[in-house]
């Protein structure tokens, strides 16, 4: 139909009120109490227009458009009842906005600016509510409440919670709990939905919780940015909790091609930026619903995958580690051929040969990689990928004349550390690589009865100590630097190695590893030294301060350095290194040497395998563009379905702690390296995914537009 509105005619869908009309032609009229995703009310007043025929002004909010309408937006009538209203709010509302987190971004600062509006007709009265700060994740200011009901309508409507309603208290009527108790008593969701259609600074995210270097979608959903792949978390949780495990492997699928190896053993960096940490101390297990919907996955969304054209190009990998190997799937799907070198029996890299099988086990890694090499052939009929194990290259850089156009280097850390102090040339001393290598091989040294120390604090070191245990020590030893509140190592890494009879020494320094006296040339004993004080000086040197009379000297028959690992065989290379032996790479992976990238841990140094999946993301993004192809390694491997904004009340054990999955008991995992811990049932990971608090679904909500954006 059409209307006039301030003498322009205007085509406008049936249905619609006045007020979205207006804003739909770029005709602004001010409003507070209605925001784009909610039914309006007409409590503001601001919105008051006049209608030909009419003999007052009307909320247009309020008023249901007809054909021929005659619409003046900015008349005196309408004029006078929308600065009455706008001056009664400031009278109320605090006059200092620079104080406010939403200055410069508040509905109601950019109203009254446009309107020419101050409360100077009026005493203004403050109202002497206390701000709430005692709910986690918000904070409510009730002083910059101005009551337009936005929140209680977001709480009811969109979410289905029903938590905020109005309440009437001394200092008047507030947007509160009935009973006034806290947000988790009466059933709060902590979606941030409230937050999200405030018009002020009322209800807010809790202060300092916002990382201003980051991007306000980074820091409402932090999950999703802490994980270096960017996984949509959320998505996948969802999916998870609908029991359709299928779509959400595709989704994890989207950005990484382990997903059952990373539901294992993924260092869940997205678990320590999870919210609920504030609102319980028990982050979601992001890591574990992968496990729940990988090993449930049937595949359907390999008819989705990416296979360009083939482009005639071909580009060696050098390295099957996980870096290697995803930047050789996705090379290959954008249509190039590639060559993966592998120097060992088998791919896999440190997934294989450095982590444990009771923690990720031949078969699932074998599966992964059978699942890329099916995916990047298609339909063609020769493979895309070929891999070529037992094949070592000394020379990354001389394969751009051997026919390859591209060369990508990710040769991990395989070279373990051992510290120059005295003793470590003993017969007894171990690497943590050779070490964990011999172990996945089947050739580890014999430690039956044998008492062994393990030297380091982090996930590897506990991995050598837990080993140790399984392959028939009679005790096992680890000791570090750190003290344990700071140690790299997992809470749950060592929880598990204590209850197979690992002892921890924290926070002690590594003075000697003494020969034994009845075998001279072997180790017979570890002096360690209890730590008082550990820190840098002004020169970022590490100072450590020995407590006096904290020497230990314990008996053992082995010691395994686990204080860290290098890549072998750079020096040669003729890249341009960085701290010894690492590989300098730019932002894309780029090396000093034209045509050829380098990526993951032998540029960063051992990080983790989620990281070094993004490296390769990146470094075959950058390889398909230097080949000529416009370097979207993108992937829609299910359809986008908008998540639902009515989530209901809290469901039950929504404020309890993560959901356990079942462990095979310490006495009867520590003989053998059998996985110890099993996947979620469909109930544990219905229960734990309904735990998320959906963060992402207040990015789905209308920004509202300011009058300047009109």
């Amino acid at each position: 139909m059409k209307i006039t509105i301030n003498g322009d005619e205007v085509e406008v869908a049936e249905g619609k009120n006045l007020l979205e009309a207006s804003l739909d032609a770029g005709v602004y009229i001010p409003h507070l109490c209605k925001h784009p995703d909610l039914e309006a009310v007409g409590g503001c007043r601001l919105c008051m227009v006049e209608v030909e025929g009419e003999d007052a002004p009307v909320c247009a909010c309020k008023t249901q458009v007809r054909e021929g309408m005659v619409v003046n937006t900015a008349g005196e009538a309408a004029e006078r009842v929308r600065k009455l209203a706008m001056e009664l709010i400031l009278a109320t509302h605090p006059t200092d906005c620079t104080g406010c987190p939403k200055y410069g971004k508040c509905e109601l600062q950019s109203m009254y600016q446009y309107m020419g509006v101050s409360p100077t007709r009026w005493r203004v009265k403050s109202r002497p509510v206390p701000t709430d700060e005692s709910n986690p994740l918000i904070t409510h200011m009730f002083t910059r409440c101005i009551r337009c009901g936005r929140c209680v309508r977001a709480c009811r409507e969109l979410r289905g919670a029903g938590v905020l309603d109005y309440q009437h208290s001394e200092g008047g009527i507030r947007i509160g709990t009935d009973g006034s108790v806290s947000l988790q008593e009466a059933g709060c969701r902590f979606c941030g939905a409230c937050i999200e259609v405030c018009p002020t600074g009322s209800i807010i995210d809790t202060l300092n919780m916002f990382d201003e270097n980051k991007s306000y979608a980074d820091n409402v959903v932090p999950c999703r940015e802490g994980c270096p792949a960017h996984v949509d978390i959320p998505r996948y949780l969802r999916l998870v909790k609908d029991k359709r495990y299928t779509e959400a492997a595709a989704v994890v699928r989207e950005k990484v091609p382990f997903p059952e190896s990373l539901g294992n053993i993924c260092v869940h960096n997205c678990q320590s930026a999870c919210k609920r940490n504030e609102l319980n101390g028990t982050p979601l297990s992001v890591c574990r619903l992968k496990r729940a919907a990988a090993v449930r996955d049937e595949g359907t969304w390999k008819a989705n995958v990416r296979h360009e054209q083939l482009s005639g190009k071909k580009v060696a990998v050098v390295g099957a580690g996980p870096a290697g190997l995803t930047a050789a799937l996705y090379c290959a799907e954008k249509g190039h051929k590639v060559d993966v070198f592998e120097a060992n029996e088998k791919v896999g890299g440190q997934m294989r040969y450095g982590i444990p099988a009771y923690r990720l086990p031949d078969e699932v890694v074998d599966g992964e990689v059978a699942t890329i090499l099916e995916i990047a052939q298609g339909t063609d009929p020769e493979p895309r990928i070929e891999l070529r194990c037992g094949e070592r290259v000394v020379d990354p850089k001389a394969l751009l004349s051997q026919g390859y156009d591209a060369v990508l280097v990710t040769i991990g850390t395989h070279d373990g550390t051992v510290l120059p102090m005295a003793g470590h040339d003993l017969e007894g001393v171990l690497r943590n690589t050779d070490f964990l290598k011999a172990a996945r091989n089947g050739s580890a040294p014999d430690l039956t009865g044998l008492r062994i120390m393990v030297l380091g604090g982090g996930n590897v070191a506990y991995d050598c100590a837990r080993t140790a245990v399984r392959l028939g020590a009679a005790s096992v030893d680890l000791a570090c630097l750190e003290a344990e509140a700071v140690m790299t190592s997992t809470p749950e890494e060592r929880e598990e190695a204590a209850e197979e009879g690992i002892v921890l020494h924290d926070a002690h320094a590594f003075t000697s590893i003494n020969e034994a006296a009845g075998n001279p040339g072997h180790v017979g004993s570890m002096t360690i030294h209890k730590i008082e004080k550990f820190y840098f000086d002004e020169n970022h040197r590490a100072v450590t301060e020995l407590r006096e009379g904290g020497e230990l000297t314990i008996d053992v028959d082995r010691v395994i350095f686990a204080v860290g690992q290098k890549p072998e065989g750079t020096a040669d290379m003729g890249f341009e290194l960085t701290h010894g032996p690492y590989i300098v790479a730019d932002a894309e992976g780029k090396t000093s040497v034209e045509g050829v990238w380098a990526a993951g841990d032998c540029v960063t140094g051992t990080k983790s395998v989620i990281a070094a999946i993004e490296a390769g993301r990146e470094c075959a993004s950058a390889i398909d563009r230097f080949l000529g192809g416009d370097g979207d390694i993108d992937a829609a491997l299910i359809d986008f379905e908008a998540p639902s904004q009515f989530i209901g009340k809290v469901p039950e054990g929504f404020y309890g702690e993560a959901v356990q999955p079942q462990f095979v008991p310490a006495p009867e995992r520590s003989g053998n390296f059998n996985t110890f811990e099993c996947p979620f049932t469909e109930e544990e990971a219905t229960c734990e995914a309904s735990r998320c608090l959906q963060c992402d679904l207040r990015l789905t909500l209308t920004t509202p537009r300011l009058w300047n954006e009109y």
